[in-house]
């Protein structure tokens, strides 16, 4: 309990790291609103087919790939984290309130290519700022992980209530009012940046070096965790679009069951990200990583076996577990292979998230329309079954040495 106090008391001691716990919860309330209900979204309110709805996600996915790199490359070298994060917060505004009236697919897409994707920066661009912060007020290097799971709890915080809210929402205000509230929430963060963020330029802008993302993929170590991350990320993806249709569909389920589901796993994140950040922060990252992998596939198999609505409602602690993993100690493991560019280094966590999404919306329409959903998550849980089988066999050597120590890169990449 000391080991997560401490940690606490730092937290909420000092200003800016307080904010930046403040700008998660308001970051996973406007997410909580909207993502869990994208594919009844497209294929119920816009009339998309599953296969329409796939290259939907997958265009605009892609145009926030290409977006998010060059703003997070450009918040490491030339501008400021609080300006970057001010027009991801504008853009995002923007975007979901237009969501909110527009039902026109082409439309849709230019707004979700543009308006969505620079909003998408938001979320690295928090995390990097983050890990700036912490290092600023002398947080040791090795309690890095427990701290940034701590800040990924309080959007787990927000994901508790917000699916749950949002299903009402949509039942008395249909997605109209959903996607307004989501663009408030956008909007009173971009307020919070404006008024507690300062503008502190990148630092050593001048000797921080621009490496691309295709030089840090060669490292043989790096490349093999991107991949599994992209592959998990796809299960996820098809997974989070699968679970609501499946539930309305197959289970004959409810909208407000649909909420529930997606309300139940944020609640168990909380303690198992504080377990995970405080196992990582005594060593071996790696390892964990692979035990949630496991978890992945037990969750994935066991949703394909489901008969009944609420039997959806326990296995959320599986993919509660499975997602303390993933999205809190795999930020901070990436960010210790670029220690000098943690924009770079956040967004390289999260661009494999949007590949692995892009992948996955596309796998999802067409493996959703010929398969069924139920089937969709016996895919996922053979997916998840071969990133454990990668990760065992290229796993590093410093795992298994006593001292476990990690591995600290050179920032260009270079072995």
């Amino acid at each position: 309990m000391q080991r997560v106090l401490v940690p606490a008391r730092t937290l909420l001691a000092h200003r800016d790291l307080t904010v930046v716990l403040v700008c998660n919860v308001m970051l996973g309330m406007a997410l909580s609103f909207v993502a869990p209900f994208y594919s009844m979204f497209g294929t119920i309110e816009c009339g998309m087919s599953n296969w329409t709805f796939g290259v939907f996600m997958t265009i605009t996915s892609v145009a926030g790939i290409v977006i998010s790199t060059a703003l997070a490359r450009w918040s490491d070298t030339r501008f400021s984290r609080r300006s970057i994060l001010l027009l991801g917060c504008l853009f995002g505004t923007a975007g979901y309130g237009a969501f909110a009236y527009v039902r026109d697919v082409v439309w849709l897409t230019v707004i979700g290519s543009i308006g969505l994707g620079v909003a998408s920066i938001t979320f690295s661009q928090l995390f990097a700022y983050a890990r700036e912060a912490i290092d600023r007020h002398g947080v040791p290097a090795e309690d890095a992980p427990l701290y940034m799971n701590i800040y990924r709890l309080a959007v787990s915080l927000a994901w508790t209530v917000g699916p749950g809210v949002a299903a009402w929402v949509m039942i008395k205000y249909s997605f109209r009012g959903t996607f307004l509230i989501c663009a408030g929430f956008f909007a009173l963060l971009f307020g919070i940046v404006w008024a507690y963020i300062p503008a502190r330029p990148p630092a050593d802008a001048a000797l921080t070096v621009k490496v691309p993302l295709l030089t840090l993929l060669r490292r043989s170590d790096l490349l093999c965790y991107f991949c599994s991350f992209v592959l998990v990320f796809v299960c996820m993806t098809m997974g989070m679009m699968n679970l609501p249709l499946m539930i309305l569909h197959t289970l004959k389920g409810s909208q407000q069951q649909v909420g529930i589901a997606y309300s139940v796993a944020p609640l168990f994140e909380l303690p198992f990200m504080l377990l995970f950040g405080l196992l990582a922060s005594r060593g071996h990252p790696g390892r964990l990583i692979r035990v949630g992998v496991v978890i992945g596939v037990a969750y994935y198999a066991l949703l394909s076996l489901v008969r009944e609505a609420w039997h959806v409602y326990p296995l959320q602690i599986l993919s509660a577990a499975m997602v303390a993993v993933v999205s809190g100690i795999a930020i901070t493991f990436f960010q210790s292979y670029i220690p000098n560019q943690p924009g770079t280094a956040t967004n390289l966590y999260t661009n494999a998230n949007r590949i692995g999404s892009t992948v996955g919306y596309l796998c999802f329409g067409t493996l959703a329309t010929t398969l069924g959903f139920r089937s969709v998550f016996a895919i996922c849980a053979a997916v998840c079954a071969g990133v454990f089988l990668l990760l065992w066999l290229a796993r590093e050597q410093h795992e298994n040495a006593a001292a476990g120590a990690q591995p600290q890169p050179d920032p260009a990449g270079r072995p």
